[in-house]
């Protein structure tokens, strides 16, 4: 009796503890996840990117569930382009399951943000978010004026006053060079130089600086270019070190001389000249330094194999192995010039007509937007083409077999600006008051925009710079860069290099290639000063006839 008793209360014991472990009790349940339902930028649904934005926009999401309203404001982040956050206001309704955002301040006009809605968002229940997403947000152009308005001349004025600042004021103090661009330090340009040397009279005629401080400026260059800076045969490297004169590559195999950016150099110094024609000993020291600078070039040198073409580059490591010989139609046309023009180290005619016009092969004669573009490559290239050498070389009336060269560069102005208003490519901003596609820095790097390579930027000196061609079209592009874009893209050496509207991006960068001519070529529109400066040079007169170009000047 004991042992069944004893059986049973076991076998009791047992059962409990199975019932016990079969059955835990309920699991608890985890909070149901939540989705967007809709969204609103100013009233609109665009997918997840939107331009035109307001300046104080209104985002408005709505959930399937009620958010936690804590959670909202940890989760979501608004930044700018540059990655700085957006203070801004949540207010919730329908029972929370809606949010209203608003920025706390006004956004900047023609400025990048974004909106980013992670998986971390909870509902009340302390659900997640099924998937999170990201708004990108462009906003609006405010066209109303950032600055007074000012008579067209005295804007003009302004704007070669202001550029003329980065050749003056931001030179390099040792040699007195152009930095290549306001990031540079020691790295002086050689052809920047000679655009920066050039606008030392329209300076001194403006009233921006003295006389007497231009020459002492201009001794200080010359002297420090013929004493110190480093020559190839007579010609400079593309870059200097400003404290030495030393070369600094341009790249691995471009370490020697530039003939191009050597012809931009000598344009200059032959402009500052003819303008310093006083009889003082200063003046006269001058003019002499600068002949010692251009007679020692070897213009002829650079025909390689006395061959019927002008080459690019020479190394005094890699001798000629870049192998680029210049030929046209682009912006070297100066090059042929100066070599033709030499006293010392002169090329015969046959040099330009086949190296530069190939015999007549750099002819195009087809028409682009109602131009006939006479010279060059499809819808005209970038527009430094048209500016480079006719800093100094006057184009009016300018001709020879090939062209007719103010024909020619105001065509390939007009057929840029038409390709920018006409806007194949859907870019936001275009317009017939933003207009001009050259080389410029770009968002990342650095390109020669053209209607064949157009990546969205404008680059104020293309248009600025073709006012001798354009003169309504470049005013009505300057009153859009500084009315409209100046609190973005006027600074402390005038226009900043580059912008797009696009996926709005402005340049902090000033480049001295692109400053100096837009301060020449305003003066070449507004008194010709350069170009007669330039073209008094009996040399360059005698090169012209020798090339057969006839001119009103000659």
């Amino acid at each position: 009796m004991q042992t069944r008793l004893f059986i049973f209360f076991v076998a009791l014991g047992l059962g409990v503890a199975c019932k016990k472990q079969a059955d835990p009790g309920p699991s608890p349940v985890p909070p149901a996840s939540f989705s967007l339902n809709s969204l609103r930028v100013d009233g609109r649904f665009d997918g997840f990117v939107y331009s035109q934005v307001q300046t104080s926009p209104e985002l408005i999401f709505t959930f399937s569930n009620s958010l936690s309203q804590a959670s909202v404001r940890e989760a979501i982040q608004w930044k700018s382009g540059a990655g700085a956050a957006v203070p801004f206001s949540a207010t919730f309704r329908n029972n929370d399951s809606t949010v209203l955002l608003k920025p706390t301040g006004a956004l900047d006009h023609l400025a990048r943000y974004t909106v980013t809605v992670p998986t971390t968002l909870q509902s009340k229940s302390g659900g997640s978010l099924q998937a999170g997403f990201k708004l990108q947000l462009y906003t609006a152009l405010d066209s109303t004026d950032k600055f007074p308005r000012i008579s067209d001349e005295a804007l003009l004025t302004k704007v070669q006053q202001q550029t003329f600042q980065y050749f003056w004021e931001f030179a390099h103090p040792v040699s007195g060079l152009a930095r290549e661009r306001n990031t540079s330090g020691d790295l002086v340009t050689s052809g920047g130089s000679g655009f920066g040397i050039m606008a030392i009279p329209v300076a001194i005629e403006r009233g921006f600086i003295s006389r007497e401080d231009g020459l002492a400026r201009l001794q200080k260059i010359v002297t420090f270019l013929k004493d110190r800076a480093v020559k190839f045969h007579g010609a400079f490297p593309h870059w200097l070190n400003g404290a030495t004169g030393a070369v600094i590559p341009f790249s691995q195999k471009d370490n020697g001389a530039d003939l191009v950016e050597t012809s931009f150099l000598m344009q200059g110094l032959l402009t500052a000249r003819q303008y310093f024609a006083g009889s003082s000993a200063a003046e006269t020291s001058l003019r002499a330094d600068i002949n010692t600078l251009w007679r020692g070039v070897e213009w002829d040198w650079f025909r390689k194999d006395n061959g019927n073409v002008l080459y690019w580059h020479w190394s005094p490591d890699h001798a000629w192995d870049l192998n680029l010989p210049i030929r046209g139609w682009n912006e070297t046309l100066i090059t042929y010039v100066l070599a033709a023009s030499s006293p010392t180290h002169t090329i015969p005619k046959v040099v330009y007509t086949e190296g530069f016009a190939r015999s007549g092969a750099m002819q195009n004669g087809r028409n682009f937007y109602g131009y006939t573009l006479p010279l060059g490559e499809n819808l005209g290239g970038p527009l430094f083409f048209a500016h480079y050498s006719f800093l100094g070389l006057n184009p009016t009336g300018l001709t020879d077999a090939y062209a007719n060269y103010f024909t020619q560069n105001k065509n390939h102005t007009l057929i840029n600006r038409a390709y920018c208003i006409a806007n194949p490519q859907g870019y936001r901003g275009y317009s017939a008051s933003c207009w001009g596609l050259t080389a410029s820095d770009i968002p990342g790097g650095y390109t020669a925009s053209s209607p064949t390579n157009d990546r969205g930027v404008i680059a104020p000196t293309a248009a600025l710079s073709s006012f001798p061609y354009t003169p309504q079209e470049s005013m009505r592009a300057l009153h859009f860069y500084y009315y409209t874009l100046g609190d973005r893209l006027w600074g402390k050496y005038g226009f900043h290099d580059a912008f797009s509207l696009h996926d709005p991006w402005f340049a902090d960068s000033y480049l001295a290639i692109d400053q100096g001519p837009i301060i020449l070529m305003i003066e070449n529109y507004r008194s010709g000063l350069p170009w007669k400066l330039f073209m008094s040079c009996p040399e360059v007169q005698a090169g012209l006839r020798k090339l057969d170009f006839s001119s009103p000047t000659l």
